[in-house]
């Protein structure tokens, strides 16, 4: 099974299931609104400096180090204006879309895998998933 040619027949099926997924209307949205973020170079670096302190205070925390009340009030205070932004909200909320729709897709792919066979819907989700972007 050969999947690095480029006439494969699984190669097709997945660029079908590329543009399926590109041609989804909620799809288009995320897109625009990852689009919105990358766009704005202030907002990514407020994006870095957040993520980048959120991880030392992180790393600091697990080492056992006591994190001062100055640090956390930074955080804060950078997390509370980042999330002010509604395009900074609207890129958060893309990426949660974006990894819930990665995780369906890997679902169905790992049971295919598991089972030697197309997966029907109730052989991936049992009902028990609440959160997982299927429904």
């Amino acid at each position: 099974m050969d999947t690095k040619v480029k006439e494969s027949p699984l190669t097709e099926k997945t660029l079908d299931l590329c543009q399926a997924i590109a041609d989804q209307a909620d799809f288009q949205t995320v897109k625009q609104k990852l689009d919105a973020f990358m766009s704005n170079e202030l907002l990514k670096y407020d994006y870095q400096q957040l993520t980048g302190l959120g991880d030392l205070l992180r790393m600091k925390q697990s080492q056992g180090g006591e994190l001062k009340p100055e640090e956390v009030a930074q955080f804060e205070t950078m997390r509370e204006k980042f999330m002010a932004d509604p395009v900074a909200v609207g890129f958060l909320d893309a990426q949660d879309q974006l990894q819930q729709l990665h995780e369906n897709v890997s679902r169905f792919l790992n049971k295919t895998f598991e089972l030697g066979r197309r997966p029907e819907f109730e052989d991936v989700h049992d009902g028990s998933c609440s959160d997982c972007g299927c429904h």
